[in-house]
């Protein structure tokens, strides 16, 4: 049977040649990989977001897509789009750049919020509708989508029902001295570390992978953990839009998936606290009070974690 947790730290390690020090970031992108959930890569410019997904989509012997996100991009280049055979007088449907197993939407909310939704079937039942058509998606299939904060020049928000759809978002964050002259090293000879990834991972385990995830046992303790920290994030009054069942849905997923890269069989309460943050913090939306007071997500989250009971028997 193919071991998981020597797959994924094979392709740490891969990616590790593009990417210096960011293992929890590649850790989480490989997580949400597992779950057939998305990745969203938030952070500031010239970072290395889109250096960490193409790195990752190098790493997997799938077929491979990027859309740069502009703002005259338009829902049917993602999509696809409908046009006559005129040898056949037949429709026929033209593959939009979303056709592929894994996708690199790259700089996402520097486009219209039009064409932001023409993601959101795609991503939730990985399938495309054209002309009241259905296009089913290869598998595995998987959106890395990067960007910048909302504050930046020439971005637009991305809709909550956009974001949710993320199984979770990472940020990738500035290198420390040490790290930063390891890369300058890698990236100042002749051969960019991106040219030496080669895959090291087939769809076909992908595939086997994700269906080991869904066999780990969670249960009714772990379960109600979960439930309780969801409907914690609904009441807060720090929070005008708390957890979805989704992104509750997600958590339990993601306490999967660590339990198995563990070599367990059964998802322990640290798996739900492990994956709590990177699940839940992009999808929480904030007070007005709590905006202009200037608190974050993550601090609310937290408090809310420490202030929930762990189950004891599971």
């Amino acid at each position: 049977m193919l071991h998981p947790g020597r797959m994924i730290l094979s392709l740490q390690q891969n990616i590790g040649k593009a990417v210096v020090g960011k293992e929890e970031a590649v850790e989480y992108a490989l997580i949400a990989l597992l779950c057939k959930g998305h990745v969203l890569i938030e952070d500031v410019p010239g970072v290395g977001k889109t250096t960490l997904a193409s790195a990752m989509a190098r790493s997997l012997d799938c077929s491979f897509r990027r859309i740069q996100f502009t703002p005259d991009l338009m829902p049917s280049d993602v999509t696809g789009f409908t046009l006559v055979n005129f040898k056949t007088g037949e429709m026929e449907y033209k593959e939009g750049a979303v056709m592929s197993q894994i996708v690199l939407a790259d700089e996402i909310n520097r486009t219209s919020p039009k064409t932001q939704s023409a993601l959101l079937e795609v991503m939730e039942e990985h399938q495309v509708t054209v002309d009241g058509i259905t296009h089913p998606l290869p598998k595995p299939f998987i959106v890395l989508a990067t960007q910048n904060p909302g504050e930046f020049v020439g971005t637009y928000p991305l809709p909550e029902a956009q974001v949710d759809r993320f199984f979770l978002r990472i940020s990738i964050g500035y290198p420390t001295v040490e790290q930063e002259m390891d890369v300058l090293e890698r990236y100042s000879g002749t051969v960019t570390p991106m040219a030496t990834i080669e895959p090291v991972c087939t769809a076909q385990d992908i595939l086997e992978m994700q269906e080991q995830v869904t066999r780990v046992y969670c249960s009714p303790e772990v379960r109600s953990y979960v439930a309780t920290l969801a409907a914690a994030t609904r009441t807060d009054p720090a929070f005008s839009l708390g957890a979805s069942t989704r992104a509750a849905i997600a958590l339990i997923r993601g306490g999967q998936a660590c339990a198995l890269l563990d070599d367990r069989d059964f998802v322990l309460p640290e798996d739900v606290q492990h994956m709590f943050l990177p699940v839940l913090a992009h999808r929480m939306v904030m007070s007005p009070d709590a905006k202009m007071k200037g608190i974050q997500a993550e601090q609310i989250l937290l408090t809310i974690l420490q202030n929930t009971a762990v189950p004891v028997k599971l």
